[in-house]
């Protein structure tokens, strides 16, 4: 079974206080749903670690924008710190993205890219897939599938081609008018 993942993170205990807006875009670069979690307030602040780097990637004021392009086997969570900088490019490998209930989801696949300000790519989560494809969660051709876009997006952030990474401001933009 896939976990399936929605952009209002309604679950997440961590936000006490919030503000949500989604909307619909079909543009020339970009045709999908779009989410914006404002975290107001949160319990405590969460950090990562990628190697000897550690960063704060929730607290009060952050804001994460979500990508949920159609058609795609990938959706992209760009986290901003309270000044409105950009932390990372979150980018989660998936079967697909749609909507229940009206709120965008994902079903993920375990594969995760990292894409830091500084330029730095890191690959996460690789164990995962190989179990869930060991333990026959998934089958051959979503591992394959999750491999390729890997891939993929790996070669086009690497030729600043990935158009995710270059929409998020812009598309954050839109969103931000209409947190509720």
């Amino acid at each position: 079974m896939l976990k399936r993942k929605f952009g209002d993170r309604a679950e997440w205990k961590r936000v006490i206080e919030r503000q949500y807006a989604q909307s619909y875009l079909d543009t020339k670069g970009f045709k999908g749903y779009i989410t914006l979690l404002h975290t107001i307030k949160v319990t405590e602040p969460l950090s990562v670690n990628y190697g000897q780097k550690r960063i704060c990637i929730v607290d009060d004021g952050y804001m994460w924008l979500q990508h949920f392009p159609l058609g795609k086997n990938h959706s992209v969570t760009t986290m901003f710190d309270a000044n409105g900088e950009v932390i990372q490019w979150y980018i989660d490998i998936c079967y697909k993205n749609s909507r229940e209930n009206d709120v965008p989801y994902m079903d993920d696949l375990f594969l995760d890219l990292v894409f830091l300000p500084s330029g730095e790519l890191i690959e996460k989560d690789a164990e995962e897939l190989e179990e869930a494809y060991s333990k026959g969660i998934i089958e051959k051709d979503l591992y394959d599938l999750a491999w390729r876009e890997q891939e993929c997006i790996k070669n086009q952030i690497n030729k600043s081609e990935f158009p995710l990474v270059l929409l998020s401001t812009q598309h954050k933009g839109i969103l931000v008018d209409k947190l509720k």
